[in-house]
This record gives C-alpha cells, sequence and structure tokens, in this order.
C-alpha cells in the first residue's frame, strides 16, 4: 500500500454545545468549550493506493479542490450545529431559514442573502451542519467529502486529521 499527504490550513469558529468535563480527570471544570471560540486548523489528507498510478498515489494537484473547498466553506467561518440550542440567539435566524446547498461533494446549510450588507455580512459567516463541530466530527465530515471526490481516480482516504491547535489533534479513518 502506497501513501501520501497533504496539509490544508484555515481559520475557523465554533462551539461545543454539549461538551461537559468528568472533574476527576480536569483540573477545573470550567466549560470554554461551549463558547464562542475560533481556531487555526491544519487538515492532513491522507491518500492511499494499491497500485501506482503513473508511479503515484495520485497527483498532490488533485487535492486542490479540496483547498478550494476549505478556503471557501470554511475559512474564516463560524460552525454551527444545526441543533445547537443557542442556534437562533446565535444567528439571529430561524431553522426554517436555512437553505441547503452541495459543494465540492460537502453538504451544509446556509442562510440567503437580502438587501442589506450589514446583515448580509453576519449571515455569511455560518456554515450549518447537523452535528456538534468537534475536531472528531468534523474530521468524519471531511473524510466524507475527500472519500466521495476521490473515489473515482481508484485512491482511497487513508485518514483524515484535524488539529485545531497544534497540540489537539482528532483522527478519523472511516473504520469505526
Amino acid at each position: 500500500m502506497h501513501r501520501i499527504s497533504k496539509n490544508f490550513e484555515c481559520d475557523y469558529g465554533h462551539r461545543v454545545h454539549n461538551q461537559s468535563l468528568n472533574k476527576e480527570y480536569s483540573i477545573d471544570d470550567c466549560l470554554v468549550c461551549r463558547h464562542l471560540h475560533g481556531h487555526r486548523m491544519t487538515v492532513k489528507v491522507s491518500l492511499e493506493a494499491k497500485e501506482l498510478t503513473d508511479n503515484m498515489v495520485t497527483d498532490f494537484k488533485h487535492l486542490n479542490w479540496f483547498k478550494d473547498f476549505i478556503d471557501t466553506v470554511v475559512d474564516h467561518k463560524f460552525i454551527i450545529d444545526v441543533n445547537d440550542p443557542m442556534f437562533e440567539v446565535i444567528t439571529g435566524m430561524q431553522c426554517s431559514d436555512i437553505e441547503y446547498t452541495t459543494y465540492q461533494g460537502a453538504s451544509f446549510g446556509y442562510f440567503p442573502l437580502g438587501d442589506d450588507p450589514l446583515r448580509n455580512e453576519i449571515l455569511e459567516s455560518f456554515v450549518i451542519v447537523d452535528f456538534v463541530p468537534t475536531s472528531e466530527e468534523l474530521s468524519k465530515w471531511m473524510y466524507g467529502i475527500v472519500e466521495a471526490r476521490m473515489a473515482p481516480l481508484g485512491v482511497s482516504v487513508a485518514e483524515i486529521s484535524f488539529k485545531e491547535t497544534p497540540k489537539s489533534e482528532a483522527i478519523y479513518n472511516g473504520k469505526y
């Protein structure tokens, strides 16, 4: 088996509305991830193939679409779970206002823009998903996106590594 990897970076925000801590294992019980906050993420896409094509798993340029996805959909956006109890307070919008789309194989929600430029600026800042946007769930979401897009090339996704900080990493490999 041959494997290649490529890293992608961007800034994003999120909130882990269901965060809880076991006091026996925590220094304190401060639930800081429940707050609106941001990170500098690094996503490492690892691809593999049993057989090389033109002496490669695939050309690294075949992942340029993923860079476009990260830059267009995720970079400097706030990723929010539609089921977050504070969804309407944070976004100022109703769940019924959400429209769904697919971009580069990723499904997510957004708010349609109107005539008010200031309101549009707020609405454009949200990426709406149907899961709590933890590192684990974001790596799984991105795994599915990359897997679907790369399958026609005969390339498998070995794993997606998602770092929300340089010291914290979640890895999803599709085997669970």
